[in-house]
């Protein structure tokens, strides 16, 4: 069985408003044997979208290498624009050593709610995928039942949003339930009324170009 333990701690800091919250990177993030264009920080993974997307709607000009220019870079794009990152899973053990949500198992999940409570400028949780299984949205579901805390629908189009209160400090957080940033949604997002409407105006237009007009709105504002 391996460990599959969160590499990262928490990117918090008091003027974040927004926070981003995922699962776990690749294994290969927690046993540090990265590729030469894996980025040693949150959602470096090679094959991952988060950074590219980004990428592509503030026009960053991101390296995509294993060095502290592109770390460095990932973490002052964060602070420019006030987004924390606090994945969800802390660790989880595995039968088969891979990325693969659905296989997480026995799986220790972080505080989500105390950091909201201890962060105070934090309206709005990015969640990187929706409520199937292991996903974040489905932690933070387990997750909210020992508080109490119930989510009300805010949109039930994909992107789902939500809101709750806080019980300590009664401030009110939204939650965005946007396409998940990897290969493995693909899928679902080609089964998309929307993705199929741009893709007959544009035959080019692809998955990605779907997650990059998607997330922008809700990173830029």
């Amino acid at each position: 069985m391996f460990l599959h333990t969160h590499p990262y701690e928490p990117f918090l800091f008091p003027e974040a408003t927004k926070l981003i919250v995922g699962t776990l990177p690749p294994p290969r993030f927690t046993t540090g044997d990265l590729k030469p264009d894996d980025v040693d920080f949150c959602y470096g993974s090679r094959n991952g979208m988060l950074w590219p997307i980004l990428d592509r709607i503030f026009n960053l000009q991101l390296k995509f290498e294993n060095n502290q220019q592109a770390v460095l870079q990932r973490k002052n794009f964060l602070l420019k624009q006030k987004i924390a990152v606090c994945d969800i899973v802390e660790s989880a053990e595995r039968m088969k050593v891979d990325a693969s949500d659905l296989g997480m198992q026995n799986v220790c999940l972080r505080d989500i709610i105390g950091h909201l409570e201890n962060y105070e400028e934090i309206k709005t949780i990015l969640f990187m995928g929706g409520n199937s299984k292991n996903g974040p949205e489905y932690f933070f579901r387990k997750s909210i039942k020992a508080h109490h805390i119930k989510l009300r629908t805010v949109s039930d189009q994909v992107p789902r949003i939500y809101s709750f209160e806080l019980p300590k400090t009664k401030r009110t957080i939204e939650t965005v339930s946007l396409t998940a940033p990897s290969g493995a949604a693909n899928r679902a997002v080609g089964s998309l009324d929307a993705y199929k409407y741009q893709k007959s105006l544009n035959v080019a237009y692809n998955t990605l170009d779907f997650r990059v007009d998607q997330y922008r709105q809700f990173f830029i504002s």
